[in-house]
């Protein structure tokens, strides 16, 4: 890899060496009607996915009770931030003069993250594709709540490589159906969240390197059994598409909170991002839903910027934070990913409007402060999207600070996306010095 040419192509690719936090704009962002019909997904997609994930949820309301409420649908609340408004506004340095909240994936029920969408709406495919080719299935989707089920998929295995949170979901409703599922853990992961799958079943196998090689090694050991099934969070477009469900759930709540979205009061988005998927899948869905009214941001940790190290450079997956020097080593374990997604990064390089990066120390500045003004918990990576929020006035190009500008921002609407924290234990908590 020949760092000179990545310098040239990306001038940004210094300021990552040198692990600072940097806010770049994402010069090939392009409207979206001129490229949507050259996506590789399109809105019949998303409808898809979400009508699937309505035939299973009598299922899902049977097997995880905390469903009912919302009637086996797995969604989460939009909560107003305000007094964490005040709090980064007059400690942090931010200027949010619209309104801010809060997208609390952190508390997703089953598996308590963001991945509860993709992971788990990537098992429940794969379990209907089955289920229909073994002529288990008719209309009644609580039939995957029986022995005969069980005893059917148990017949079945189902792999995944992850720092932590996918593997949550995809080992809980994994086990829950009855497959034998592995999951192919990097050294990053908390042990915490090992243990958590071991007690409901799943094998966990760990890998003293990083993300990509629990990835590789759980895609070969899958690829060597017939009845194997690898949940590949760098490829997959099932993934990608449960996430994007989220968008057009959160058209709608977005309206009972009487928010407009147009030219004049735009929706300001800001994900956490390690591979890709969750905040790729979720910004493809809300240009479906909002277009060119919506800017999406993503967030990494300083360490371990692959996905703008990919798009930055154009190189995608060719291209890894160690070829620049940094480690991938990072408090925010559902981010210590070293290589971006190449399906994610050539999907949504002309989507996201740009990428931040954060330090490691900001994360708990930015938890402590959640959880002293508003009394919620999230994980440090789920932390990582408030540095969207702070930082936003640095991308000068698409908000420079005139007139029109500021008028556009007073009417705003900015989301920060927690992506994981209700299922951290209580002494966890205690470590981080969070009382919950």
């Amino acid at each position: 890899m020949h760092l000179d040419l990545m310098d040239a192509k990306a001038p940004v690719v210094e300021e990552i060496r040198a692990a600072k936090e940097v806010a770049w704009e994402n010069p090939g962002v392009c409207p979206f009607d001129e490229i949507k019909g050259k996506l590789p997904l399109a809105a019949s997609d998303i409808a898809d996915a979400e009508a699937r994930l309505a035939r299973f949820a009598p299922f899902i309301a049977k097997k995880f009770p905390e469903t009912a409420p919302l009637h086996g649908i797995i969604e989460s609340p939009l909560t107003d931030i305000r007094r964490m408004k005040d709090f980064l506004n007059e400690s942090c340095g931010a200027d949010i003069t619209g309104r801010l909240l809060l997208k609390q994936d952190s508390h997703l029920a089953v598996s308590g993250s963001v991945k509860a969408r993709g992971g788990i709406y990537e098992v429940l495919k794969h379990t209907e594709d089955l289920a229909l080719a073994g002529g288990l299935l008719g209309e009644d989707y609580t039939v995957f709540d029986s022995e005969e089920s069980r005893a059917f998929f148990g017949k079945y295995a189902i792999h995944v490589g992850s720092t932590g949170n996918l593997g949550l979901s995809i080992g809980i409703m994994g086990a829950a159906l009855g497959y034998r599922t592995t999951v192919h853990m990097s050294a990053d992961a908390k042990a915490w969240k090992k243990k958590l799958l071991r007690e409901r079943g799943v094998t966990v196998v760990e890998y003293d390197s990083d993300y990509s090689l629990a990835v590789q090694e759980g895609r070969k050991l899958a690829a060597g059994d017939p009845f194997s099934y690898f949940v590949d969070d760098e490829n997959s477009a099932a993934l990608f598409l449960g996430y994007a469900v989220a968008a057009r759930r959160l058209t709608k709540q977005l309206a009972e909170k009487n928010v407009v979205v147009d030219a004049a009061h735009p929706l300001i988005v800001y994900l956490p991002c390690g591979v890709g998927g969750a905040p790729g899948g979720v910004t493809f869905g809300l240009k479906h839903e909002f277009g060119d009214h919506v800017y999406c941001f993503f967030v990494e940790p300083t360490q371990a910027p692959c996905m703008l190290l990919g798009m930055a450079t154009g190189l995608h997956n060719e291209i890894c934070v160690q070829d620049v020097g940094l480690t991938g080593r990072t408090e925010a374990d559902g981010l210590a990913v070293g290589r971006p997604s190449k399906f994610v990064g050539k999907t949504v390089e002309k989507l996201v409007s740009g990428v931040f990066t954060v330090s490691d120390e900001k994360l708990y500045v930015y938890l402590r402060g959640l959880w002293n003004r508003e009394g919620i918990f999230i994980e440090p990576s789920a932390c990582a999207a408030f540095q969207g929020a702070v930082k936003l006035r640095e991308m000068s190009r698409l908000f420079p600070k005139d007139g029109e500008t500021e008028e556009r921002l007073r009417s705003a609407c900015h989301i920060v996306w927690a992506t994981g924290g209700s299922m951290v234990p209580k002494e966890e908590r205690e470590a981080l010095d969070v009382k919950a």
